[in-house]
């Protein structure tokens, strides 16, 4: 079978699939704050920023293989890696850090700003993002080859997008907290990325060196978490005072090897 009538095939399945899977357009946010809901007094809140570090060697990423799909060779004439462990200057980049726990009633509006993740290169971008429940996310093709998007959630609804189509976007919402969701392309087998899904704006993707901050943070004693794709998680307690610029440092320990 021609190459071309190949992805003809896999076109009709994705889209056929995306219809059955698809159904995160009809997800809908809880509309409303609840009884007793606190809203954030920007004139006390404080900060909380610090990096995230590797200790050791970094592991070398493993190539990627793109020879079945030439639009992508052209795209990556010097070839590509994987992206899972990215170190500058110590710092761990791609590290997602949350405050995963201390908000009590605290409320926040959904975003009505759409998060983006685009295709571009054969590559996801961002590779780690974070996202509001409620909050739309338009997933785009940026590439002139097929692609299809596919989320495998634990807690949210699962999706399967197929875009053949370069510019084709489409728009997608979760409802429920979750870190992190998995995506895919079944297309091309190297292409992951991750998005952190939180009900309150305070996290952030690491990077210039493993870096965060999370602004416009409440007085409050939290629970932070620091995840990676593959090096885990790690929590930490920190108490923030009224107008305090908090700092935290995580620190992982390079494995002995990686595989990617």
């Amino acid at each position: 079978m021609r190459m071309k009538d190949l992805r003809s095939l896999i076109v009709i399945g994705l889209v056929a699939l995306s219809g059955a899977c698809g159904g995160g357009d009809k997800q809908t946010a809880t509309a409303g704050p609840p009884p007793g809901a606190k809203r954030v007094e920007s004139a006390t809140a404080g900060s909380l920023a610090g990096r995230v570090l590797l200790d050791g060697p970094v592991p070398a990423n493993l190539p990627i293989k793109m020879a079945a799909d030439p639009f992508c060779v052209t795209q990556n004439p010097n070839g590509a890696s994987f992206e899972n462990f990215v170190v500058t200057d110590g710092g761990l980049e791609n590290v997602f850090v949350y405050v995963k726990d201390g908000l009590g009633n605290y409320y926040f509006d959904a975003p009505t700003e759409p998060a983006k993740l685009d295709q571009q290169g054969c590559r996801y971008r961002p590779h780690v993002l974070g996202i509001r429940t409620g909050q739309p996310l338009d997933i785009s093709n940026s590439d002139d080859t097929m692609h299809n998007v596919h989320a495998l959630p634990n807690t949210n609804r699962e999706f399967n997008v197929g875009q053949a189509v370069k510019h084709q976007v489409a728009r997608r919402t979760f409802t429920a907290p979750e870190v992190m969701v998995p995506f895919k392309c079944d297309v091309h087998g190297w292409m992951h990325a991750y998005i952190g899904v939180i009900n309150h704006p305070y996290f952030a993707v690491t990077q210039g060196g493993g870096k965060f901050e999370l602004k416009n943070l409440p007085a409050g004693t939290y629970t932070v978490e620091a995840w990676h794709e593959k090096l885990g998680t790690q929590t930490q307690k920190v108490t923030v005072a009224e107008k305090q610029a908090a700092e935290i440092t995580f620190t992982f320990k390079a494995p002995a090897a990686a595989g990617n």
